[in-house]
């Protein structure tokens, strides 16, 4: 069944002006082209009601122009006076988060700075740095509330500016498998979609001329995000259903970084993206075990995705992925911290003989991720007094239960390992049984990757490729089943657990792309250390969130080659969890309530610091009786079964199929031109503001500088040969940048963020460029010859350090010589008869300013270049590189064939 040619929507609303009279609200959004424009009508004449227009139309940029001018100009409180405008600029955004109320009216809640994090194939990664929450009624309808200040406040302790995501192009809350798969699904079910989408849709033109234009129609997909990991979509609920896609914007929770892994100049991009469920969410003690949904704390999806940066599109480049889960232990348990002890005791608080809790749980797996599910749990299993070991027991009873009904084929797979004892022995090595599991594990689920098999895997077999599991597909292999780690409170022994399974797996990912010849890879090399570091701001970051405090324990603990000064910060941690978890995590706990509106404000209701426990805010089942209850034997989803190992949201069947918003468009449409997306040509840019270069380095900020040294990230270097560690890498790369622009004699240019959310031009069309103008067109200031030399030395590296090479201090004799040589052929092309040049000047200024070519060739010297000329064989061959980056691969000829086979002749047999 052939493919259809499909590419991501891209959101034509990334730039955002809020304008404002006395009775409205204007939100202009744009493209980042500035070419097409949509408009929203927000009333502010409603006390608590939140009224939204949006006529779904595309404005031009003139169009829009003309509609605030008329807006203005209808607003002015008298005609004709221009002083007293009537249309008035607010903010600058660049996405709206939501909206939000309490007991008054509403509040509007818009992203005004941003920073991109990751890229995956040109679709940029942000994270929100800044955030304005906007009132919406005047002040002439406010009706006060002597409790809305507080709410307020409490709202507002959800720190959007801490670690939260968002995407114009790319689906955040699913996983790179799950969006790749989508866009490959048939060319018929693509045809359906679409037409499915003009019949329900106000636009009956939206497909016009794509008949005539043969095959350049394109497929722009979107898929409704799973909203276990979209954390402001309460806040979108109110505007869902009546304004367009383009303005709904998901954020999600949780983590993002990306490294470059250079190998010999070749750009790999590893990312790691954490998504943290917004279901029964909260702080470590406060949120335990799960509720009666089935949803767990502290339920963190994690997924390193690595790709070959050198090819940017997902048809045509290389693409792997692998996921794994970390989670409370799916039971009704509970700790009391009211006794103010340290570790305080578990308590299991409802009893489930049948597992009800669980099953709706490992359900939510199966359909998301397929079979097998493996867990790891990492609890103490002997313990003087039983503390952690009772929820050992139940979660073996409880997996005992289940699989009774299953398939075996198919069965929960459970692995109990004590990672406490294991590590207060002196005689075993923590990280080689690990290693030994991540093993096994990696070879059930195997892994994603969007490439058949290399030919190198069939003339070289390796066994542990062959034994490796997952489902082998023609465009290559697809992750079934998951991983699903977790100890008590799921932090610092889980993180390094899921670290040595991902280095595992890393290790498969980079042999599937042909970059190392065996799926192995050892500590010590570039590429564990900057996997590693990645890891480390992971955990730390996901433990900030939940914990409180960084990571206690880290993998370099359980190596046992942390620095002794390790043991004192550990210490600090440990008191630093322990006082969050004392005082701070009760109101954490209720801004992130409100935030994901498990609690809503009411009148005539207690509020919400009113409240004693919020038990049953989170178990919906105290407030009312389920009218289905699920089977004691049969507890996953219908249909689930039948498709298994594969996971059931990612087959192709029309429940599926209604989550999709297909669209047909010409094949250059900005909508789904990721190339124009991702360039942006349009734009000036500057080096030092580069994501590419701004990013970790392997080359740079691991690679050891001695001479000699294999510059291959896979070789394994001595203790001594280490680089810096991860705050020198931080403060080297900050000093690079400062001495780049130091050099440069001006101050550094505004970020985009600066410059959009500072502008002032009240037209709302045109790019900010006058205050970007203004900053670089800065005078350089001419200093003395001392100052010079300081800053060139300041400024100027040794060669040793650039290239790696000591020049020696006197050159050669028959260096000079060639020197000398070259010296008095430039000086032969300057030398002219001055008098012949006086006689033959036919303008005063010709004695002043006269520029003579160094070169005897007209047309190629240091005033103007001629461009080379290609023959035609050089421009077809460059015309089918082209074509091949885009997918168009073409036929092999009987020439190809021969050389291939001779080549193999040569090299292998």
């Amino acid at each position: 069944m052939p493919v259809a040619a499909a590419a991501p929507l891209i959101s034509s609303v990334q730039k955002l002006v809020l304008y404002e009279t006395r009775a409205r609200y204007f939100l202009v959004g744009s493209n980042p082209a500035e070419t097409k424009y949509r408009v929203l009508k927000i009333d502010r004449t409603e006390p608590k009601d939140l009224v939204i227009i949006d006529d779904k139309h595309v404005y031009t940029q003139q169009e829009v122009r003309e509609l605030l001018g008329r807006l203005d100009l209808g607003n002015r409180t008298k005609m004709g006076q221009k002083g007293s405008s009537g249309l008035s600029r607010a903010v600058s955004a660049f996405g709206i988060v939501g909206f939000v109320r309490f007991l008054e009216g509403y509040y509007i809640v818009l992203i005004t700075k941003r920073r991109k994090m990751a890229d995956i194939g040109g679709h940029a990664i942000y994270k929100i740095e800044d955030t304005n929450m906007i009132y919406i009624p005047n002040d002439s309808v406010r009706i006060s509330h002597p409790d809305e200040a507080r709410y307020l406040r409490i709202f507002q302790n959800v720190d959007l500016s801490s670690n939260f995501y968002f995407s114009y192009s790319y689906d955040l809350s699913h996983s790179l498998q799950y969006n790749l798969t989508v866009l490959r699904m048939p060319l018929e079910t693509l045809k359906t979609e679409t037409t499915q989408t003009r019949q329900e849709s106000f636009d009956i033109f939206e497909d016009e001329g794509l008949s005539t234009q043969g095959g350049n129609g394109v497929f722009g997909i979107c898929s409704k995000p799973y909203e276990k990991y979209v954390w402001n979509a309460k806040l979108l609920e109110a505007v869902r259903a009546a304004v367009h896609r383009d303005w709904l914007l998901y954020i999600i929770h949780g983590f993002c970084g990306q490294s470059k892994l250079l190998i010999y100049g070749r750009p790999i991009y590893v990312t790691l993206i954490a998504r943290r469920s917004s279901k029964f969410a909260g702080t470590r003690f406060l949120k335990r075990g799960a509720n009666c949904e089935g949803d767990v704390a502290n339920e963190v999806e994690t997924e390193q995705i690595l790709y070959d940066a050198s090819v940017m599109s997902f048809s045509a480049g290389s693409y792997s992925s692998y996921v794994q889960v970390r989670g409370s232990v799916p039971l009704y348990w509970s700790q009391d911290i009211s006794t103010m002890m340290p570790k305080p005791p578990i308590t299991l608080d409802q009893a489930d003989p049948y597992a009800h809790v669980a099953a709706l749980h490992f359900d939510q797996m199966l359909q998301r991720f397929g079979s097998p599910i493996i867990i790891l749990n990492l609890v103490k299993e002997r313990e003087k007094r039983k503390h952690e070991r009772i929820l050992s027991e139940e979660l073996v009873a409880a997996v005992t239960y289940l699989n009774q009904f299953l398939p075996p084929e198919h069965a929960i797979i459970y692995i109990p390992w004590d990672m406490a004892k294991y590590t207060k022995s002196k005689l075993c090595n923590v990280l080689d049984r690990l290693n030994v599991i991540a093993e096994s594990v990696v070879k059930k689920t195997g892994f994603f990757v969007n490439r058949p098999d290399s030919y190198c895997s069939i003339l070289r077999p390796d066994e542990k490729w062959n034994e490796l599991g997952g489902c082998v597909v023609s465009t290559g292999r697809l992750q079934t089943g998951v991983l699903r780690t977790n100890c008590v409170d799921c932090l610092d022994r889980t993180n390094t657990a899921q670290f040595m399974v991902g280095k595992c797996a890393l290790a498969y990912q980079l042999y599937s792309l042909g970059l190392i010849d065996k799926p192995n890879l050892q500590f010590d090399t570039d590429a564990v250390r900057l996997f590693e570091e990645l890891y480390e701001d992971h955990g730390d970051t996901l433990s900030l969130q939940y914990g409180g405090s960084q990571l206690v324990h880290r993998v370099k603990t359980y190596r046992k080659i942390a620095p002794w000064t390790q043991h004192s910060k550990d210490i600090m941690q440990t008191l630093s969890r322990y006082y969050s978890n004392a005082f701070s995590d009760a109101d954490r706990q209720d801004s992130i309530n409100l935030f994901l509106g498990v609690f809503k404000p009411a009148e005539g209701k207690p509020h919400l610091w009113e409240l004693p426990t919020d038990f049953y805010l989170h178990h919906k089942n105290t407030l009312g009786l389920s009218q289905t209850r699920q089977s004691y034997t049969y507890w996953w989803t219908t249909g689930v079964l039948k498709h298994l190992p594969l996971p059931f949201d990612e087959v192709t069947c029309a429940e599926n199929r209604r989550k999709l918003t297909v669209k047909k468009f010409h094949k250059y449409e900005e909508e789904i031109d990721i190339h124009n997306e991702f360039f942006r040509s349009y734009e000036l840019s500057s080096f030092d503001e580069t994501f590419c270069l701004a990013m970790t380095n392997s080359t740079r900020d691991f690679m050891p500088k001695n001479v000699g040294i294999d510059p291959s990230p896979f070789t394994v270097r001595k203790p001594d040969e280490t680089g810096k560690s991860v705050l020198g890498n931080k403060n080297n790369r900050e000093e690079t940048v400062l001495q780049r622009k130091t050099a440069a004699s001006a101050p550094p240019p505004p970020s985009e963020e600066a410059v959009s959310s500072s502008s002032e031009d009240d037209s709302g069309t045109d790019k900010e460029d006058e205050g970007a103008v203004s900053q670089r067109s800065t005078p350089v200031k001419v200093t003395d010859t001392g100052d010079n030399t300081k800053i060139t030395e300041n400024v100027v590296q040794s060669t040793k350090d650039v290239y790696g090479v000591n020049l020696s201090d006197i050159p050669s004799e028959d260096d000079l010589a060639i020197y000398a040589r070259f010296v008095q052929l430039g000086q032969s092309q300057h030398k002219q008869d001055k008098g012949s040049q006086q006689f033959c000047s036919k303008h005063p200024l010709d004695k002043v300013i006269n520029l003579i070519p160094i070169s005897s060739f007209s047309q190629d010297n240091i005033y103007e270049v001629q461009p080379p000329r290609a023959d035609r064989k050089s421009i077809e061959i460059f015309h089918a590189h082209i074509q091949a980056g885009r997918g168009n691969m073409q036929p092999l000829g009987k020439d190809d064939f021969l050389m291939y086979r001779e080549y193999i002749r040569n090299r292998y047999m």
